[in-house]
């Protein structure tokens, strides 16, 4: 990417929002941009992150044979009424509607209507179940109180996924199947989420647990034994027999040895059964040749609300107390900000990034004019990107400057290690998105290398 294409704003980032830092750096450098309350547009650097959790998501989802399919977000009246949740819904405003000639309709705050009219045209025998689909797109929420930029808005992106099965064991195992997929997808993203027993609130069911992040700017409370990795949402304690319940559900003894935390939710994941399938007539045949509703199961992910997470766990802060970005070396969309100064280390830039294209090593370009080398330096601070190529007034013309963005130390190499290094740092992290790539690059001095005295 070139730099001076993407309407990145050059801006000293002082005043910051001390709640969601990094997300408010998004902003202030036109990295995202606001369109009301809880409405947002993604620039290229946070949208290329989002594809690249959808991309993991997919992958997973694809290993247990899960099928990516797409519903519609502009839904119908008269599937919501069949489950009976279009009065509630709209009686709430939690679902924005739109009114025409051709009838009334809902934008998907959820999709569970959708997938069953989905399921039941496509599904009439046993002999097909169990089956999971799964989407990732886009859904709408009249939340009244948007929070946290990404991390609670009226639009976003969401991977939602739906069992059907036989009967209870049935969606038991899809149910430990997803649950599996979950924890390998947050593994890869480098998020440490915990499950929670939940409670299921609007969507329904008999069972749920919520993924959670422990962090100060979450909104919900939850009660962990981070030892042994569980817990559940303060919200539990609201239910009538909730010892009971949290025993048998989840093994849970004692509420009251747990710790309190905040944390932020980043999947959910349900056990409803014959919640929507009875009321809208869903059913399979089965051996004996009889009709029986289909046991559904639903799970969640907020994409958006992941990346938010993400970012705000990348916030650095450099020598001089500059707050700035450095995102993950596996999922940086790009490896390399390319910098210089001067119109002949300029056209060196603008060569080694046409090589680097040329071999899929994705990296920015500064090629911006009348921009100081300061500036560009402190830009690529806050754009992210894991490593920063400068081309500088004391750089031999085979040489480049490299500087870690997450620990700021430097080094000078040679073009072409640098090039030889990043094709090998690009296809570890293909092959393997779970390694510990930030201290791939060993910055120390050995007899082909100098560092210079900054």
């Amino acid at each position: 990417m070139k730099l001076s294409k993407s309407g990145i704003k050059t801006v000293r980032i002082k005043e910051i929002d001390p709640n969601y830092p990094a997300q408010d750096i998004l902003l202030k450098s036109g990295q995202l941009s606001q369109y009301g309350s809880g409405i947002y547009a993604y620039n290229n650097v946070p949208l290329k992150m989002k594809q690249k959790i959808e991309q993991i998501i997919r992958a997973e989802l694809d290993k247990k044979d899960c099928i990516e399919v797409e519903l519609p977000t502009l839904q119908p009246k008269e599937i919501w009424e069949e489950s009976g949740r279009w009065e509630k819904y709209t009686s709430e405003g939690t679902m924005l509607t739109v009114k025409s000639k051709n009838g009334e309709f809902g934008l998907a705050p959820t999709a569970e209507e959708a997938i069953v009219d989905f399921a039941r045209e496509q599904i009439s025998s046993y002999k097909k179940l169990p089956v999971i689909y799964y989407q990732i797109g886009e859904k709408y929420r009249n939340e009244l109180r948007t929070r946290g930029c990404l991390l609670r808005g009226k639009t976003f992106p969401m991977m939602d996924a739906y069992s059907f099965n036989k009967g209870e064991e049935d969606l038991q195992q899809s149910y430990n199947t997803i649950k599996e997929a979950y924890m390998k997808i947050f593994e890869q993203l480098g998020l440490e989420v915990m499950p929670v027993a939940a409670e299921s609130g609007e969507i329904g069911g008999n069972k749920s647990e919520e993924f959670m992040v422990l962090s100060d700017i979450g909104e919900d409370t939850v009660l962990v034994d981070e030892e042994h990795k569980k817990g559940l949402n303060v919200e539990i304690l609201e239910r009538p027999n909730y010892e009971k319940y949290l025993k048998e559900e989840y093994g849970i003894e004692n509420s009251d040895t747990l710790k309190q935390k905040k944390a932020i939710e980043l999947g959910h994941i349900f056990q409803l059964g014959t919640k929507y399938s009875k009321p809208m007539k869903a059913d399979y045949v089965d051996e004996r040749s009889q009709s029986n509703p289909f046991y559904m199961g639903c799970y969640g992910i907020g994409v958006s609300r992941t990346l938010a997470t993400i970012y705000e766990k990348s916030l650095i802060r450099d020598a001089k107390g500059n707050l700035g970005i450095s995102l993950p070396v596996n999922l940086a969309p790009y490896l390399l900000h390319i910098i210089s100064k001067g119109e002949e280390k300029a056209k060196r830039a603008e060569s080694l990034y046409e090589v680097l294209k040329n071999y899929g090593i994705e990296s920015i370009l500064d090629d911006r004019v009348d921009v100081s080398i300061g500036s560009k330096i402190r830009d690529c601070q806050v754009l992210g990107t894991p490593y920063i190529g400068i081309l500088g007034d004391r750089i031999k013309d085979d040489e480049i400057e490299i500087q870690v963005s997450k620990t700021g130390e430097k080094r000078v190499i040679k073009t072409a290690e640098l090039v030889s290094k990043l094709k090998k740092l690009e296809n570890e992290r293909k092959k393997n998105p779970t390694a510990r790539l930030e201290d791939y690059w060993d910055i120390k001095k050995d007899k082909n290398d100098r560092i210079l005295e900054m």
